[in-house]
């Protein structure tokens, strides 16, 4: 079987337990069960491997907890960010766990444990309510204490059942992909909310590729509005010949996303020292002030949603959003994360970020924000997508481009809207419409009906930024012959005269006849 066939098996194996297990929990809900369960099997095996060393002789599930020393653990928790006893690995509970009577209260003790193990040591942030949303006492799972064991029996026997072989490198590939396939599965069902916070892999790749783009080492990689870290991730996962020095940072204000986030860290095996996630409003209480700039921003933010904006006086003076000399709207945010992400930005990184498409020709505040930002030289290029690529809304978003190291003072735009392959419930980008905007992008080169790069002082004159207004569309009508349309209007005008004289000949000879009677 190849890692391809593997990896689509497994994929249809975990979709069917998340199918057969959820019962009468919503599906939405149920995926913290379903993903809290992968990540503690993960987290186990991880642990073991660790331990164990390669060294055959040394079977960590089968040791007894009271040879573990404080200076084993210590070491361990050092290194990992946390402690796992053999006694409360995922091998040793899914053992008994259809007879076990009291799984759900020994999960949750488990869980309380794994967290606390890193009490007092710097993962302390990072592995801190990880379980939160595991809820193994919820009248969610049922109402009755069997009720409640018999389901998470259940979810522990199916993921346990999963083949990921031996756990080395290409064993983590799996568990990551597995953990995003089930996200991206959830989001696609989740209608509106999913699209909050899971960004597709193809749309994804294609942001990476452009913040990314050229840098052959970038200092670390930021999201503002991470979800569940799927944009961070792309990095890693197409950009191994990059260095990215001090890790993967984000802010995420959703509890449940950020946990998400942080778990899908751990599962593409970027340890604790290696990200920083935070919990908190990116826009009214940021994280990482200190720790700026960034070499590569990437961002899905919110639409359009609401903001303290100018109810806040503080905001104006804030040195986010101070240059610009005025607030994004307070209906409408988008310039504010914007304007957050060119703060963070160093000056010879860029920022990839999804835009509303209505920002980038309204008026008002949102005007005078595009002329600051043209003004100061900081848009790069401007990407309008096809439609139906997110999860959730049927919208033609664009991508913005922002750097501080452009060699000129003109501004590019691409319309990508045409690039896009049918799919059953949306749309996707393929490797090659990657490669076709990453060429262009690069060139800077004017492709008719694709992409032009526009002088200052022409988008100066409105800062209109949409587009539609610089990309002549192509004209798919059919190209008609008027010569020859001409020469077949000729020939018809004959033929309906000489069917006119037929017919005044019939009707002539039929009167005639009447006479005649």
């Amino acid at each position: 079987m190849t890692s391809t066939q593997q990896r689509a098996a497994l994929q249809r194996q975990i979709w069917a337990i998340a199918n057969d297990v959820r019962g009468a929990v919503d599906g939405w809900d149920f995926k913290q069960y379903v993903l809290g369960t992968l990540f503690y099997r993960f987290i186990s095996e991880n642990f073991s491997s660790y331990i164990e060393a390669d060294d055959e002789s040394i079977k960590y599930a089968e040791l007894s907890d009271s040879v573990i020393t404080p200076d084993i653990k210590d070491d361990a928790t050092k290194t990992k960010g946390y402690f796992i006893y053999p006694s409360q690995l995922f091998t040793t509970i899914v053992k008994d766990a259809n007879n076990n009577e009291s799984l759900n209260t020994d999960l949750a003790a488990i869980f309380a444990a794994i967290e606390a193990s890193a009490s007092g040591y710097p993962s302390e942030g990072d592995i801190k309510g990880l379980f939160t949303d595991f809820d193994t006492t919820s009248n969610r799972l049922g109402n009755t204490v069997k009720d409640k064991n018999l389901r998470l029996a259940h979810v522990l026997k199916g993921v346990a059942g999963l083949d990921f072989g031996n756990f080395d490198s290409s064993n983590i590939d799996l568990f990551g992909d597995a953990y995003e396939f089930l996200i991206s599965n959830y989001a696609a069902n989740a209608g509106k909310s999913g699209g909050e916070f899971f960004t597709p892999q193809h749309v994804s790749k294609l942001i990476a590729q452009l913040a990314m783009h050229k840098q052959t080492s970038v200092n670390k990689i930021y999201d503002p509005a991470a979800g569940s870290g799927s944009l961070l991730l792309q990095a890693k996962k197409h950009f191994d010949a990059h260095i990215i020095e001090d890790g993967f940072w984000g802010q995420e204000i959703n509890h449940t996303t950020y946990n998400l986030a942080r778990m899908n860290m751990f599962l593409h095996n970027i340890n604790y020292d290696k990200f920083n996630i935070q919990l908190g409003n990116t826009l009214t209480d940021p994280h990482f002030g200190d720790d700026k700039p960034f070499d590569a921003i990437v961002s899905n933010p919110p639409y359009s949603v609401k903001w303290k904006g100018s109810d806040d006086p503080t905001l104006i003076n804030d040195d986010r959003f101070a240059p610009a000399g005025i607030l994004a709207p307070k209906s409408k945010a988008d310039f504010a994360f914007v304007l957050h992400a060119l703060s963070y930005l160093s000056s010879k990184g860029r920022a990839a970020i999804v835009c509303f498409p209505g920002i980038f020709y309204r008026g008002g505040a949102e005007q005078k924000i595009r002329q600051y930002l043209v003004d100061s030289n900081y848009v790069e290029t401007v990407i309008s997508l096809a439609p139906n690529l997110f999860f959730g809304t049927t919208i033609a978003v664009n991508i913005l481009v922002l750097s501080k190291h452009k060699q000129d003072t003109n501004t590019q735009f691409i319309d990508a809207s045409g690039l896009f392959k049918k799919e059953t419930n949306n749309n996707t980008l393929t490797d090659e419409h990657i490669k076709q905007i990453m060429e262009v992008f690069d060139s800077k080169k004017k492709v008719d009906h694709l992409a032009i790069s526009v002088s200052y002082e022409e988008v100066a004159k409105d800062y209109n930024l949409s587009v539609s207004s610089y990309v002549e569309v192509k004209d798919t009508r059919e190209v008609v012959d008027i010569t020859q349309l001409n020469a077949e209007l000729k020939t018809t005008v004959a033929k309906i005269d000489l069917l006119r004289k037929d017919i005044d000949a019939i009707v002539a000879e039929i009167e005639g006849e009447e006479q005649d009677v």
